[in-house]
């Protein structure tokens, strides 16, 4: 009689995190910036249909890297949590750390009872009514959650556009000062490019981009898509300053 094959819990659960790790950094680059005025969101992202970067709920955005089909079912998922929770209750009531612990647990009971981790890692973020009461949020493909200040870089070559953010953000910068930083950030990824100190030969053109913010100057709904002739105009504004 043969033995059954045995596996450590220790060894499946690394495994698993070495699956998910792999699959998140295949996927492009995103980056989530506080800037003076709210929160922006760049990804890059050719597709026209398919997007990175949504909205949850009136001041709450979302972001996105990894498998589409299982961070979007994450995002239809939130949309509804933050619809039901606004009609039982109150608009005021819908908040993005109550977001964040729904979709840690949903996530980590993925991870840990079915035998495929989500490959994904998300960011939910809501604009306060100034910069100190933003809240941003990170979460991995295990449901772990991290509190995150000023920025978060997702997704393939991470660590270069962490580098080169951390170098260069300002909490006092604008929207144009903002996306500029972001498209040199991500096409220093995009370029695989080692030294954050170098200029990436070609920069990411507006039309393979995916930007979005949360704007605190609007009344009600802050979340706003950007087209591609406003990203354009920024960067321009930007490079003439």
């Amino acid at each position: 009689m043969s033995m059954p094959f045995y596996v450590s819990p220790e060894q499946v659960m690394r495994d698993k995190a070495d699956y998910a790790r792999t699959g998140i950094a295949r996927g492009r680059s995103v980056v989530v910036m506080q800037y003076r005025d709210g929160i922006a969101f760049v990804a890059e992202n050719p597709s026209r249909a398919l997007h990175k970067i949504s909205e949850i709920y009136d001041r709450i955005g979302f972001a996105a890297v990894g498998k589409y089909n299982e961070f979007e079912s994450l995002r239809v998922a939130g949309v509804r949590l933050a619809d039901l929770r606004g009609y039982s209750y109150d608009r005021r009531d819908v908040t993005v750390r109550s977001l964040a612990n729904a979709y840690a647990q949903t996530l980590g009971t993925i991870f840990t009872e079915t035998p495929k981790p989500y490959e994904v890692e998300i960011v939910v973020a809501e604009a306060g009514t100034t910069t100190e009461t933003d809240q941003i949020y990170r979460l991995s493909f295990d449901g772990s959650v991290a509190d995150e200040h000023g920025f978060v870089a997702m997704g393939g070559q991470s660590d270069v556009v962490q580098e080169i953010l951390t170098q260069r953000w300002r909490s006092s910068m604008d929207l144009n000062e903002t996306l500029a930083l972001a498209v040199d950030a991500l096409s220093a990824a995009s370029a695989t490019t080692t030294n954050a100190d170098e200029e990436p030969d070609v920069l990411l053109a507006p039309a393979g981009l995916e930007t979005a913010v949360l704007d605190r100057t609007r009344t009600r709904r802050l979340f706003r898509r950007l087209s591609v002739a406003e990203v354009t105009e920024l960067l321009a504004e930007s490079d003439g300053a």
